[in-house]
């Protein structure tokens, strides 16, 4: 039994003895990581730690099961030439977006591999067909093999891809490709040569392999087993796929946990902690048959305290939601969501400085970097952001600003890219996006303001209603109105506008009597007659 963090009780698996080829496989580096896995009833929840500050969070609920990287067997519904792209029914609320650059040529769809292992090498030359019109390639009706590539996010619905790919530890599958790569971040030239040698004589007649970073100093022994575990999978999504009537999921993507062991517990990351004993012995499990050197790393947590307490990541997610965040000195920046972008706002806040203000600006912009570039992983914020940084006259210090953020961003499994400073401070990038944000997935919009941010004063709302009880005035012999509004409103106009009320009843020649109904929003009002109840008017202000 050890003590983790904040003395928790954890329990260790037992690690075998270092094989002689796992010496390449655990490269450190200078980063400590940490991954905590919280299981509970209906969500599970993994959080990345890097020098024990959280940097990602990752959710999954019952009702939210993701479903980038799962694929289905859908129908074209609508090809659309001004577009170049394609909407397909796989099944959902909402039908999947298929752009003409994520195809390939689709005349070997539902083959059966199981008897010709030579299928797919002159398909795989002809992977994607960047000059062919999508109207050249699909029509509708037509059945079509899809995986997808993007969450649905808001009023859009999912975007998919033909060119399917199954990722394994150590490999990636891409069926009907030809082509041979390997992960950029394995820099040395002698191990990305030997991965690259390992993946040409091992490359299926019928597919192409791109080597994952986890394959760095892994045996070739090891690498055929990754091979032989997606080659079974693959015969098996297409023999599936050949039976089944679209629209239909052929095959789901790994679940959270297991998925986030296959993709980010790699040699660098110090410890995996997990407060599951059946999530710890599935872990355990996996990692016998295709990483042993690391199951000395996986810890049970079993302590009373909740696992992300004891780690102060309740903490950090909760500040995650918020619009404004502090970082060291004083600083903070401001995320605002805008529908087609996310603007970040850099200010000095409490921090002055000691010298002189170009220093105090620099030091400032620096920490907003690093803090920027936490939080473009911790929300998972993706597409186009504007960064506004406060304005410096040294062109080296704005340099110096520029790459600090693009190395926090090094660390990011998400792709993205920084174009350089402006005169007037902006940075602009983008950032992959594939799922909803942290902000999505815990958030609803307001319904009072709708998203705003926003809502109507109440000496607007006022004038509404004055203006609502002239118009009926104008076209009903009624003598009495009955004015329905929220409990806060209420207050207002008996309390604050009495005499307004007043002057209105002797302009429009009625008396009014307001009354509450906790039902209705703040901005949401009713008239009524006040003899019959036959409902006058009813409004509600966007």
């Amino acid at each position: 039994m050890t003590r983790g963090r904040n003395g928790c009780a954890l329990e260790g698996l037992q690690a075998p003895t270092p094989r002689p080829w796992v010496r390449f496989a655990i490269q450190r580096s200078d980063v400590h990581k940490e991954i905590v896995v919280n299981v509970a009833t209906g969500e599970t929840r993994i959080a990345i730690l890097e020098d024990h500050q959280l940097v990602e969070i990752m959710v999954e609920r019952g009702e939210g099961r993701r479903i980038v990287g799962d694929i289905y067997k859908g129908v074209v519904g609508a090809v659309l030439p001004g577009m170049q792209a394609a909407f397909v029914d796989i099944g959902m609320e909402k039908s999947a977006f298929l752009h003409v650059s994520d195809m390939r040529d689709v005349t070997a769809e539902f083959a059966d591999l199981s008897g010709d292992e030579s299928l797919g090498v002159a398909e795989g030359r002809r992977m994607s067909s960047p000059n062919v019109p999508i109207q050249d390639l699909l029509k509708k009706g037509q059945e079509i093999l899809a995986q997808v590539t993007k969450e649905p996010i808001s009023t859009k619905g999912p975007r998919v891809t033909t060119q399917i790919s199954l990722p394994g530890r150590f490999l990636v599958l891409v069926p009907f490709s030809g082509s041979v790569g390997v992960s950029r971040k394995i820099e040395k030239s002698p191990e990305r040569d030997r991965l690259k040698e390992i993946a040409r004589e091992i490359r299926p007649p019928w597919g192409g392999l791109i080597v994952r970073t986890a394959a760095s100093g892994v045996s070739k022994r090891q690498i055929k087993r990754d091979l032989k575990f997606l080659v079974k999978m693959w015969k098996k999504t297409n023999s599936i796929a050949g039976s089944r009537r679209a629209p239909a999921l052929i095959q789901s993507e790994m679940g959270l946990t297991a998925g986030l062991v296959r993709d980010v517990f790699t040699a660098d990351v110090d410890r995996l902690i997990v407060d599951s004993r059946r999530g710890y012995k599935e872990i355990g499990g996996y990692l016998r048959n295709v990483a042993p050197e690391l199951k000395g790393r996986v810890e049970y947590y079993r302590d009373s305290t909740p696992v992300f307490d004891a780690y102060d990541i309740e903490g950090d997610i909760e500040k995650g939601l918020r619009r404004k965040v502090y970082f060291k000195k004083g600083g903070y920046i401001v995320i605002d969501h805008a529908e087609a972008l996310t603007a970040i706002d850099v200010n000095t806040g409490r921090y002055t400085g000691k010298k002189d203000q170009e220093e105090t600006i620099l030091k400032t912009n620096m920490g907003a970097a690093r803090e920027v570039g936490r939080q473009l992983r911790l929300r998972d914020i993706g597409g186009i952001i504007v960064i506004d940084f406060i304005d410096m006259a040294s062109e080296g210090n704005r340099q110096k600003v520029v790459q600090e953020l693009k190395k926090m961003l090094a660390r990011d499994r998400a792709r993205s890219k920084v174009y350089p400073i402006s005169e007037l401070g902006l940075v602009q990038m983008t950032r992959q996006r594939v799922r909803p944000s942290l902000l999505h997935q815990y958030t609803d919009s307001c319904p009072q303001c709708e998203g705003t941010g926003k809502v109507l004063s109440m000496d607007s709302i006022m004038l509404f209603i004055e203006r609502g009880m002239r118009r009926i005035a104008s076209s009903t012999r009624e003598k009495k109105f009955k004015l329905v509004v929220s409990p806060d409103l209420a207050v207002y106009l008996v309390d604050e506008e009495g005499p307004r009320l007043r002057a209105l009843e002797k302009d429009i020649r009625r008396s009014i009597e307001v009354t509450d109904d906790r039902e209705l929003g703040r901005e949401e009002f009713r008239i009524l007659s006040a003899q019959s109840g036959r409902e006058l008017a009813s409004e509600k202000q966007n």
